[in-house]
C-alpha cells in the first residue's frame, strides 16, 4: 500500500490490488461453498434473495442470518422439488453471513496480517469482520444488484464500513462485473436501513440522486477490490454462460459504534479482527 495507491482509494472511493489471492486459494473457497451446498436439504427453506423486489427484508431466515451460514436462491431459479433436488449447485444466489468465523476454510481465507495491514493503511484502528457473503452470480439466472452504498445497510457512528470484494473467478462485463460511481463516495449518504419494532425499513437521507455507475471494474480471478461504505456501486445480471464467483467480507471500526438499528445483529458470536483466525 504506497501513497499513490491511497490517493487513488481516497479520490475514488475504491482500490483494485492485483493478484492478492493464488487461483489455489480461490479454488478452495469455491470448492468449500460447493461442500457447504451438498450438505444441504433446500425442501425446507427457500429464502430468495432479490435486490429489486427487496422480498427477504422481513424474512426471518435472512433477518436471524448474522451469526450463522445460510443460504438464499436466486430470483430466477426453478425451486421445484425435483430442481432442487438435482440443481442445487445452480440456484443458489449467495451464502451468509458468518461464514468469516464459522467455516475454516473461510477462516484461513479471511483473516491474516496483509489484510490487517490494508485494512490499517485505509484508515482503520480497529479493523472488525462484521458480515462475510459468498456470491455466485450464477449462469444466465444470477441477479441483478441494484445501486447502493454499503453503509445504508451496515451503519457505524462515525461511518466507518468497508468493503472487500475478492474475485474467485474472472469478472467482466458479459458475466456482471462490479460498476462503481468513481469519487461518489463524496457524496451524502442517501439512505439507512433500520429496524424498528422487529420490522424493517428503509429511511431517506438525502434525495440527491447517484451518480451514473460508469466505471466497469473488469478484474482477473484472485484480484481484491476495496470498496467505501458511501461509494455508489452496483452489478447488472449474469446474462453469460460463465458464473462469476465472488466473496466479500464488510469491515467496520471497532472505535465506531455499531448502531442498535441495524438489520445483521450477531448475538452468538463476538467481532473479531483480520488477526483472530
Amino acid at each position: 500500500m504506497n501513497s499513490e495507491m491511497i490517493n487513488f482509494w481516497n479520490d475514488k472511493g475504491y482500490l483494485i490490488i492485483e493478484d492478492f489471492k493464488s487461483h489455489e486459494e480461490c479454488n478452495e473457497l469455491i470448492n468449500r461453498s460447493k461442500e457447504l451446498i451438498e450438505e444441504q436439504d433446500f425442501n425446507n427453506q427457500q429464502s430468495v434473495f432479490d435486490t429489486v423486489s427487496q422480498s427477504h427484508n422481513d424474512d426471518n431466515y435472512f433477518l436471524e442470518s448474522g451469526d450463522k451460514i445460510r443460504f438464499f436462491f436466486e430470483e430466477k431459479a426453478n425451486l421445484d422439488e425435483e430442481n432442487v433436488k438435482t440443481n442445487k449447485q445452480y440456484i443458489v444466489n449467495k451464502i451468509g453471513h458468518a461464514l468469516h468465523d464459522l467455516d475454516d476454510k473461510f477462516i484461513a481465507f479471511s483473516k491474516n496480517e496483509q489484510l490487517d495491514q490494508i485494512a490499517r493503511a485505509v484508515g482503520f484502528h480497529d479493523p472488525l469482520l462484521l458480515q462475510s457473503m459468498y456470491i455466485f452470480k450464477q449462469p444466465k439466472i444470477g441477479g441483478e444488484v441494484v445501486c447502493h452504498q454499503d453503509s445504508t445497510f451496515l451503519i457505524t457512528e462515525p461511518e466507518s464500513t468497508v468493503g472487500f470484494w475478492f474475485a474467485l473467478e474472472d469478472a467482466n462485463r458479459d458475466n456482471g462485473c462490479l460498476q462503481v460511481a468513481s469519487g461518489g463516495h463524496k457524496g451524502p449518504l442517501r439512505k439507512l436501513f433500520k429496524r424498528e419494532n422487529n420490522q424493517m425499513k428503509m429511511e431517506e437521507l438525502s434525495n440527491e440522486p447517484f451518480p451514473e455507475t460508469d466505471t466497469y471494474v473488469e478484474v482477473k480471478k484472485g484480484t481484491l477490490v476495496l470498496l467505501h461504505g458511501r461509494l455508489p456501486h452496483y452489478s447488472c445480471e449474469n446474462r453469460s454462460l460463465n458464473s462469476r464467483h465472488a466473496y466479500t467480507i464488510h469491515v467496520i471500526d471497532g472505535k465506531s459504534k455499531y448502531l442498535d438499528y441495524n438489520w445483521l445483529q450477531r448475538p452468538g458470536l463476538k467481532l473479531q479482527g483480520f488477526k483472530n483466525a
